[in-house]
């Protein structure tokens, strides 16, 4: 896997801003499946931690969390932040695909991860396997493809165009979404259950995601061949008038959130 995104501080700011627009869409899928107090989770591709230390937040002292990545650098800003805000998290350098745990967790979580990888029913099987009998895989990724924005924006069409060729490229699957039931199934979930989420602005930062989005795969989808630097710098241009104009309206991809049991 070739992860398309920017890591470093750029990437880390991303994050950071991705977390808090979609942090309301995630919480009510935690509450749904019932996250509490003393439960011990796992978050899955876990970036800089910012849902891993959420969940240590409410699974509190009784509780344990444990995050990992594949990236180095990211790692560290989260053991950082669960310094700096007092909470027990353990974050760990890993990958989906040789996930090994050595007790299960009662609550495996992976979000707009999949979507990056060669073969992502072996790492739904490896998080099934990492989770209790009675407790729940969980897991939220994107379907890219179904991004809107109103009025139309050429910019913001372009923008959808590269992000999913880019992604493809690099072997992984944008339009994931509408596959994590069946593949859920696939793993062997039971009671596998779904849901659809579509955060939508009209104002505030979550109007900012696209063209923060496009900067940073810029340098991917160029060494891919896909667009030259000027095009992706007149994208990014266009993405961010747009989004400054007081009447423009940009959604995230829609998102599939599904959740089960293993067997």
């Amino acid at each position: 896997m070739t992860y398309v995104l920017q890591t470093g501080d750029a990437g880390a700011d991303r994050l950071r801003l991705l977390a808090r627009v979609k942090w309301p869409s995630t919480d009510a899928l935690l509450h749904r499946v019932g996250l509490r107090e003393g439960m011990r989770c796992l978050d899955v591709g876990c970036g800089i931690g910012e849902v891993s230390l959420e969940l240590a937040r409410r699974v509190g002292p009784r509780g344990q969390v444990v995050g990992i990545d594949a990236e180095e650098g990211f790692i560290a800003r989260a053991r950082q932040a669960a310094l700096s805000r007092g909470l027990s998290a353990e974050f760990q350098i890993g990958r989906a695909d040789t996930l090994t745990v050595h007790a299960p967790f009662d609550l495996v979580y992976a979000r707009f991860l999949l979507s990056h990888l060669p073969d992502p029913a072996h790492a739904i099987a490896r998080m099934a396997e990492a989770t209790r009998s009675d407790g729940f895989v969980v897991i939220e990724d994107i379907d890219f493809a179904g991004h809107f924005c109103h009025p139309a924006c050429p910019a913001f069409d372009r923008y959808v165009v590269l992000y999913q060729a880019v992604v493809r490229r690099n072997g992984g699957d944008p339009c994931i979404g509408p596959r994590l039931l069946e593949l859920c199934l696939d793993a062997g979930l039971r009671d596998a259950r779904m849901d659809l989420v579509q955060p939508t602005f009209s104002q505030g930062e979550g109007k900012r995601v696209a063209a923060v989005t496009m900067q940073q795969i810029g340098n991917a989808v160029v060494s891919a061949g896909l667009a030259t630097m000027a095009e992706i710098d007149k994208v990014v241009t266009d993405l961010e008038a747009f989004a400054a104009a007081d009447r423009s309206i940009l959604s995230l991809p829609r998102i599939f959130q599904v959740w089960g049991r293993p067997r």
